[in-house]
């Protein structure tokens, strides 16, 4: 598998013939005036939209935040084939395909085999945080002769890693979302994986080579990539850790 990091949770991933956009946002830094509260973009996309080329999938780990799904990101889903996200966002955004937890959906390849993608479940900060921050899904993709893939989401929950880790071993690759986001709106508790938390992931993965995104180029992500490296080499554990240079494609698996 080939994997592309743009910013912030946004990638690009082939894999078994088909290209997958994780998480479309692709605005220009900027301001977004929410109730109560300010989203700060920093970074623009290291690949604009408009250069991306033909996307086969975008899997959407949910459509209610900016940093997830931006105005750019939004124009650009009708004209995916597929777009996977939660349940919810199926009913509030034409042509999106909604997965429930643990319901999977087989994409046919070019070569005649197919991937299978299944919805995994994601707790966008502490217990509760639904009702503030809605529902967020991860994804787990696998295929015959193909590295299996998971891509955790905004996902603040070792537990749930745990459970994903357990039902899909062995996973090859993990795309976590890290960065320890925070809000007011939680207290500050993190909405995403600490790096800490990022090492724990890892461990609880076991030999799955971990690729943290979403941890740069917003101000509400609280520990950068730095951070992440440092957790990571604390534990002993850098050599499982692949921090991908925006722009570049990098082949894993």
């Amino acid at each position: 598998m080939e994997i592309t990091h743009i910013g912030g949770p946004t990638a690009v991933l082939n894999l078994g013939g088909l290209t997958f956009l994780i998480d479309p946002a692709f605005d220009e830094p900027r301001e977004y005036q929410l109730p109560g509260r300010v989203m700060k973009k920093l970074i623009g996309p290291a690949i604009p939209a408009a250069d991306l080329g033909h996307i086969d999938v975008a899997l959407v780990s949910h459509d209610e935040h900016k940093d997830n799904l931006d105005d750019t990101g939004r124009a650009l889903l009708p004209s995916i084939p597929t777009v996977l996200s939660t349940p919810g966002a199926a009913t509030r955004i034409p042509g999106v395909r909604g997965l429930e937890n643990w319901e999977s959906v087989d994409l046919p390849r070019p070569d005649g085999g197919v991937i299978t993608v299944t919805g995994v479940p994601a707790l966008h900060g502490p217990e509760g945080a639904e009702a503030v921050l809605g529902v967020v899904t991860g994804f787990v993709l696998q295929g015959d002769g193909l590295p299996t893939v998971y891509v955790s989401g905004d996902n603040a929950s070792l537990a749930l890693v745990k459970e994903i880790a357990d039902r899909f071993a062995p996973i090859d690759v993990a795309v976590l979302f890290a960065g320890a986001a925070r809000t007011t709106l939680m207290d500050g508790a993190p909405l995403t994986l600490t790096s800490e938390d990022a090492v724990e992931a890892a461990r609880l993965l076991d030999r799955a080579t971990i690729v943290p995104v979403h941890t740069e180029g917003w101000t509400h992500f609280s520990e950068g990539p730095d951070q992440v490296v440092a957790a990571f080499r604390e534990a002993g554990l850098e050599d499982r850790l692949n921090l991908l240079t925006h722009g570049v494609p990098t082949t894993l698996g």
